[in-house]
């Protein structure tokens, strides 16, 4: 079996990331919330996207402290990694849920969270190949401890001192908040409609 590039994965899944929030973003031109626009349901939902995309961003960062540079170095079980082996991942899928729910509806935001899950199977696949290749017995104990998504809180374990690197921490954030631009995207999809510019194929709670 070829060994696994970690590094041209890590480049590919964010990538692949960008690639899906424009198509998924395009997926919802002709795809409308069920409750009238400006309602509070409507309101509701957009709130709690922006709730979902600001703890995704944070939870992000978070994780970032913890496994910056050391991802094909160690295996990183502190912290948020030592209930979930993909908290990034799990982030990731919040947020991408809040971005969805920039629509005012649920189930688009449903749709994001699922969609990047499933693209990300692969992704996930192939970085647990490289960890299992480069660390053997002592990953498949990490592995049979710490689910892959979880959280499994009674497996909490962390470090009283951490080395941060503070540029992957930086990248970490600045690549979370472009999960933002999903406010102005939608809210210029609403607008579009309100115009008549763009007409609604689909209602969605």
């Amino acid at each position: 079996m070829n060994p696994v590039d970690i590094d041209l994965v890590q480049q590919r899944r964010k990538q692949v990331l960008r690639l899906s929030a424009l198509g998924l973003l395009a997926f919802c031109v002709a795809i409308g919330p069920l409750w009238a626009e400006h309602s509070v349901l409507e309101e509701a939902v957009e709130t709690l996207g922006l709730a979902a995309i600001a703890a995704g961003v944070l939870g992000r960062a978070w994780c970032s402290l913890y496994i910056g540079g050391r991802k094909t170095r160690e295996i990183v079980e502190f912290g948020p990694y030592s209930v979930s082996r993909n908290p990034l991942y799990v982030f990731t899928y919040i947020a991408m849920f809040g971005v969805g729910a920039q629509s005012g509806s649920l189930t688009i935001g449903l749709v994001f969270a699922v969609s990047v899950a499933a693209i990300f199977r692969v992704v996930i696949s192939r970085e647990e190949a490289f960890l299992a290749a480069q660390f053997g017995p002592a990953y498949e104990a990490y592995r049979q401890r710490v689910p892959r998504f979880g959280p499994r809180f009674s497996a909490w374990r962390d470090m009283p001192v951490i080395a941060v690197r503070p540029d992957r921490v930086a990248r970490t954030l600045a690549d979370g908040l472009l999960f933002l631009l999903a406010w102005p995207a939608f809210e210029l999809l609403e607008e579009a409609r309100e115009f008549g510019w763009i007409g609604t194929v689909l209602l969605v709670p």
